[in-house]
This record gives C-alpha cells, structure tokens and sequence, in this order.
C-alpha cells in the first residue's frame, strides 16, 4: 500500500506514537498511557474538557407501546433524570427494542429531530436487522447556539467561557454517556457492544464520546469532516477558520488559535480517530460532500490505523487507491465506505453501520 501510505506520510501528521511507545513489550499498558494523552490534548485544544461525572442516573417511563412496528417492537418514551454535585438535569430519550430478539445490540443514536422515524432514520429496516436504537435529540440538552445559559449548560461550565471551558459538541458527549449509564442498568440489551452513532455535527461528537467513553464499543461518524473524521491539513471544503466562524460554540476558546495556521497545530483528527482504540470506528463519506472531503476522511482512517498495529490488531484493511463510489472497507478495527449523493445520513448508511456492526466479534 505503498502509494496511499506515502500520500498520508507526506501529510507531515503530529505522530501517534512517541518514544515512550516504540519497542515497549507491554503494548496495551503503553497504548492506553498514550490514548489518554491523545484525548487530553484534543479536549485542552478543540473540544474543552467534560468535567468527571460523580453522580447518578435514573429513568422514568413517560410512554410505552408494546406493539409498535405492527408487533416487531416496544418503542418507551423515557425521561433520564442526571443527579450529580452540580444540580440536577432531565431530558428525553426513546429506546426502541426489537420484540425478536434476546439482548439486542444497541446504538446510541445522537439526532437532529424528535420524529421517529424521520428521514434520518430507518427505523424499520433497523428493526429488522435485529438492532435497538437509544435516541437523544441533542438540543434537550444544550441549544445549538451560543447561549451557554440554558439546557445542561451552566451546570457543567459552572457559568464561565475561558480558553478550555467545554463547547457544545463536548456537552452532547456528555449526554451520551448519560444514555449509556442507563443503559448499562438493563440486563435485556447485549451491554458489551453498544455503538453511538451521528451525523454532521454529530458525528463529531459520536468520535469525542466514544474517545471519553470506552464503554462504547463501536463509534459511527458520518460525514464529520472538519473537527470530525477528517484530516485538516490540506482538506477541501470546509476548515478551522470557516467552523469557528460559523459555530465557535462548538469548541473552547482555545481552537480558534490555529485559524490560518493547521500547519502547526500539534494535533489532527486521525488523533480523534486513533484515541478509539482498540475498539471498533467505522466512518461514513459522501462522494459529493466536499465540504466534508472524504478524500482526507479515507486519509484520516489510514493514518488512524497505525495506533492498532502497534496492538497487534488489522486496524484500516484498504486497497492501495482512493476509494470509488461503492466501495467498503469493514475487514479491520476500522471502517470506511464511501456512497454516491451528498451530505446526508441515509438509509445505505446505517445499513453499512449495521454491517460493520454484526460482523465483527466483541471487543
């Protein structure tokens, strides 16, 4: 794979890998030392930091329809109340659990809307492939905008805005990982192979949630692009300057240093990416999408992998060229596919997620 692997190299990426890592026998011990560096540098200079949660959730049923789909599924209505030191928040979630299948795998599907099904959301076909769905519609947790007074908000900024004080995407992170809480209280779902999924913006924060929450197993992130799945140095489409000019709120403060100058940042996205290992990571691109580039989302993927070679794993299976319309990549720790059509999260995405999905052992 030498041409792909040479275009990557002459990326000039921040290493992976220091010193500290390169011959070390005990490649897990050293790969979670590092990983939790990676992690520490993306929250300090993109993302913000999640304050640790100490605390408790619990689940009230609002609604429950035991016969949903024509019989196939129970759909409940639950409100998730999060007691921790800093007060106390609620927002709604909808659990759909296929009635056919004993501890069904789940995702965690990080939405724009509140319908279910929407045009984001196949739900059915879903169904059918034997798969539950945890949705959370992101602005009942925080507003997607730059009002840091309402939703979960000034609870976990504590009121303040300074140069690593978390953005939006960070705080839609957070309340994944609320989700997961409960879910790990269910002893009717498989717990060992929960995935979180999102689209866009979304997507972004499904890769920050499952780098803050190992107890992700699979992360999906379709269409991601700038400050998501894709590499920034040299990208098409959109970049640091444009993103911070249109959404600052997303990240902290400290971002918006590197407008004009990726070149130097000590980071890149195949960080994100990388800081998910060895768990599994599959990444959804567009072929027209350019504002996302899934030219460097495949570029992010192959830099990515060296992370889970230096554990002994597959990590990015891939032919040595650029990917074509149609093409997937799911063989390794890490996926990718790349479909015709633009920005958009479809019905022959979550199809290719939920392949990735049952076809891969448990972590």
């Amino acid at each position: 794979m030498a041409m792909i692997q040479d275009t990557v190299k002459n990326l000039r990426l921040p290493a992976l890998l220091d010193e500290r890592q390169r011959g070390v026998p005990e490649t897990a011990k050293a790969w979670e030392a590092r990983r939790l560096e990676l992690v520490d540098l993306l929250c300090r200079e993109v993302y913000g930091y999640v304050p640790a949660f100490e605390g408790m959730v619990s689940a009230a049923c609002v609604e429950k329809d035991e016969g949903a789909y024509a019989g196939k599924a129970t759909v409940q209505t639950l409100n998730l109340t999060v007691t921790m030191p800093q007060g106390v928040f609620s927002f709604p979630i909808v659990m759909t659990l296929p009635n056919f299948i004993e501890r069904p795998q789940m995702i965690v599907s990080l939405a724009f809307r509140k319908q279910i099904p929407d045009r984001y959301y196949p739900q059915e076909e879903i169904l059918d492939a034997g798969i539950g769905v945890a949705q959370l519609c992101y602005t009942d947790v925080a507003t997607d905008d730059g009002d840091f007074s309402t939703g979960v908000a000034p609870l976990l900024t504590q009121g303040e805005r300074t140069g690593t004080t978390l953005g939006k995407i960070g705080m839609w992170a957070w309340a994944a990982s609320r989700v997961m809480d409960y879910l790990q209280t269910l002893d009717c779902i498989d717990r060992d192979t929960i995935a979180v999924l999102g689209h866009s913006r979304l997507g972004k924060t499904a890769l920050l949630a499952g780098a803050l929450d190992t107890r992700f197993a699979f992360v999906y992130s379709n269409d991601a692009g700038c400050a998501g799945d894709a590499i920034t140095r040299g990208k098409r489409g959109e970049h640091i300057r444009d993103i911070c000019k249109n959404f600052p709120y997303w990240f902290c403060e400290n971002y918006q240093k590197y407008i004009d100058r990726e070149e130097e940042m000590p980071f890149d996205q195949h960080f994100l990416l990388a800081a998910i290992a060895p768990r599994y990571v599959c990444i959804g691109s567009a072929v027209d999408d350019i504002w996302a580039d899934p030219e460097y989302q495949y570029y992010s993927c192959v830099a990515a992998g060296e992370a889970y070679q230096f554990l002994g794993l597959e990590g990015f299976c891939h032919l040595d060229r650029l990917p074509a319309v149609g093409d997937s990549f799911h063989d390794g720790q890490i996926g990718f596919h790349l479909r015709s059509g633009g920005h958009f999260l479809s019905r022959y995405d979550w199809l290719q997620y939920i392949d990735f999905m049952k076809n891969k052992k448990r972590p």
